[in-house]
């Protein structure tokens, strides 16, 4: 069967609801990490959401804070879809319950996907993947290619080196001011969730 954006997807009946007002994208890692605060917040950030009323779109991995974040919005009750590109199916296990799996044959079509059917983005702990992900869509933000709310959630500090980064960015003349901004900074899931419904008001 092939979706919207040219890849195959399975959906899971049972998981099926309505499409929800406003999708999130999560961007985080596939790994947990060593401080249990960063899975914690990951639940958490899924739990949010769910209360929240609003949909969940991420990568599709059952595993790491991707599994966390799906596995506690599945249990609340909202519709989460995972992007998964083939050639990490083996890598990253695709999630066997979430509402809709999409597979996609590339990583740009990956991000693509993701940020079409999403309404704003948050960012969780991760490595290489995660950091690429938030720094291309909030270059698209800057570009003007979508207005999108882009929020960082800063468990533990987790990501202070990188705004450190865009300070010194800011400084040295390579980044806006205006532009720097786009880059919101949440201290935990209820206020990312916040921040991001104020930018939809």
């Amino acid at each position: 069967m092939h979706g919207r954006a040219g890849g195959r997807y399975s959906e899971n009946i049972m998981t099926s609801l309505k499409d929800p007002a406003r999708r999130v994208a999560v961007y985080c890692g596939s790994a947990d990490g060593r401080d249990p605060a960063l899975r914690a917040e990951a639940t958490a950030l899924g739990e949010t959401i769910a209360a929240a009323g609003l949909g969940l779109v991420y990568g599709g991995a059952a595993v790491g804070l991707m599994g966390a974040v799906a596995d506690a919005a599945l249990a609340g009750g909202a519709e989460v879809i995972g992007v998964l590109p083939d050639v990490l199916a083996g890598a990253e296990i695709g999630h066997p319950r979430v509402t809709r799996l999409e597979l996609v044959e590339t990583m740009h079509q990956r991000k693509a996907r993701m940020v079409e059917l999403a309404d704003a983005f948050f960012v969780l702990p991760g490595g290489y993947g995660t950091l690429e992900e938030v720094l291309e869509v909030v270059t698209w933000a800057q570009l003007k290619l979508h207005s999108k709310p882009c929020i960082l959630i800063n468990t533990a500090g987790y990501w202070d080196g990188l705004l450190e980064f865009l300070d010194r960015a800011v400084e040295a003349g390579f980044l806006k001011p205006k532009n720097r901004e786009l880059m919101r900074v949440a201290g935990n899931a209820n206020e990312a969730v916040a921040m991001a419904s104020s930018a939809w008001d």
